[in-house]
């Protein structure tokens, strides 16, 4: 008998249903999208008050939007429009209207004050729903690509050489134009347009050398205020030593910066990776079972060890307060579990001291047979003791099933993987809109009981 397939007419007329909800799963997430942000009270979006010109697209209805295609992986603002006319549940949120790109460029620049507000209301609304109660929390971080590329770096050391050499071809061009005229040839614009990029070559040139020593002051100013705030009262400094003025700090000859993107940074994951041009991601995640992110910024260099209290003091009280911390190796610094330790007030804190105690399990620990860090402090090894005791290691084991998860499914179920946006207060919004879509899906999860796995957050 041969094989049997189903006819697939092209030709006779199509009847769609006269309502667009009758194609929409009663289910789907726009639903619980729409409700949520609807119910918030947002005074920050950005309204033209005025009136005038082609009618707006109402500033809740473009932030379900965001929020609702940036939880589904859709993220550049040419798809998002397309998205409002192939998607059935986009369509529907839009009631049928079709915000161009550049309108929804436009509102995602013109409110991050909203969004970060969103992202507070957020976590509000799911204490009030019980499915977030803070204690136990995990922080980390993630190194997320610049949208620039790591080619367009430029040492200190070699800007004055460029620009002598820019120098020389603008000379030389100058001359060739002035033979040109001389002889009445006709060149076109061929001189004048290579004269004018090699002169805004230089100037960008010059920018980023005057941005590269602005760095590398504020990079003293930073030094001084952490040396500061981790001196003990008991500690006070040498009355011979004599403090450096961040203003004459003078940068490194190996020293770079992006001409494309100045605020980010040359960063290396790990050696199958290789190095990149991208941001510090730092996340709060709620590590007793929700898996929300409490507080989320991008940090203004590329390792971890002075990001832990920052990352606390992000999360807001109305949240609550955690009474307990987890974090990696790359938090690890003797003056902050000092300080932890003392402060009666301080959460409890549970930090991997040296790589190979991130694997720690709760019954099959067994040291590893590579040779390893050796640790001499006492700070450290007490708190080496503490994570590696039975239950140390029932506590510790939350933060690899908790913040590592939230981080997976950001970069590969909605595809963020490189941002948009450059600078870094753009990049802080942008990681902040994908942080609340992130916990807006999440949070439809827990609402519709979808059966997640213990230890997974769910796309």
């Amino acid at each position: 008998m041969g094989a049997r397939f189903v006819n697939v007419d092209r030709d006779t007329p199509m009847l769609l249903p006269p309502s667009i909800q009758e194609w929409l799963d009663p289910n789907d997430m726009v639903h619980f999208v729409i409700d949520t942000v609807e119910s918030m009270e947002l005074p920050q979006l950005v309204v033209n008050h005025r009136g005038t010109g082609t009618p707006q697209y109402p500033p809740q209805m473009m932030l379900a939007l965001l929020l609702y295609c940036y939880a589904n992986g859709i993220m550049s603002s040419r798809k998002i429009e397309m998205a409002t006319w192939h998607l059935i549940p986009v369509r529907y949120l839009t009631g049928d209207t079709h915000p161009d790109h550049d309108t929804i460029n436009s509102f995602r620049k013109n409110n991050d004050e909203a969004i970060r507000e969103t992202f507070r209301q957020l976590l509000l609304v799911a204490r009030e729903m019980k499915m977030l109660k803070v204690g136990t929390v995990s922080i980390d971080g993630t190194h997320i690509k610049a949208n620039a590329s790591k080619y367009k770096n430029i040492r200190y050391d070699r800007i004055d050489d460029l620009t002598t050499q820019l120098d020389e071809d603008i000379d030389k061009l100058m001359a060739e134009a002035e033979v040109a005229d001389e002889a009445d040839e006709d060149d076109g614009q061929r001189i004048p347009e290579q004269i004018a990029r090699r002169e805004e070559l230089r100037a960008k040139i010059q920018e980023a050398k005057a941005a590269i020593e602005q760095q590398a002051r504020e990079k003293e100013q930073r030094r001084q205020d952490r040396e500061d705030h981790d001196r003990d009262d008991e500690d006070p400094p040498k009355p011979s030593t004599k403090r450096k003025n961040p203003n004459d700090a003078k940068p490194e000859d190996r020293n770079q910066i992006n001409l494309i993107d100045p605020d980010s940074h040359l960063m290396r994951k790990s050696r199958r990776d290789g190095w990149q041009q991208a941001y510090n991601a730092q996340a709060v995640v709620d590590a007793d079972g929700s898996q929300l992110i409490l507080a989320s910024y991008v940090a203004d260099s590329s390792a971890d060890n002075w990001e832990l209290e920052p990352a606390l003091e992000t999360v807001s009280p109305e949240v609550g307060a955690p009474t307990t911390v987890l974090a990696d190796a790359g938090y690890v610094r003797k003056k902050l579990i000092m300080r932890f330790d003392s402060d009666p007030e301080a959460p409890e804190l549970y930090l991997a001291i040296t790589g190979d105690d991130h694997d720690l399990r709760r019954y099959d620990y067994r040291p590893p047979k590579k040779k390893t860090k050796v640790v001499k402090d006492p700070v450290l090894i007490a708190m080496r003791e503490k994570v590696r005791s039975n239950e140390g290691r029932k506590i510790y084991q939350k933060r690899k099933q908790s913040v590592e998860p939230v981080f997976g499914i950001i970069k590969s179920v909605l595809g963020f993987d490189q941002f948009l946006r450059r600078g870094f207060n753009a990049v802080n919004a942008e990681w902040n809109l994908v942080c609340t879509a992130y916990n807006l899906k999440r949070m439809w999860r827990i609402a519709t009981a979808d059966p997640v796995p213990t230890g997974c957050a769910g796309g």
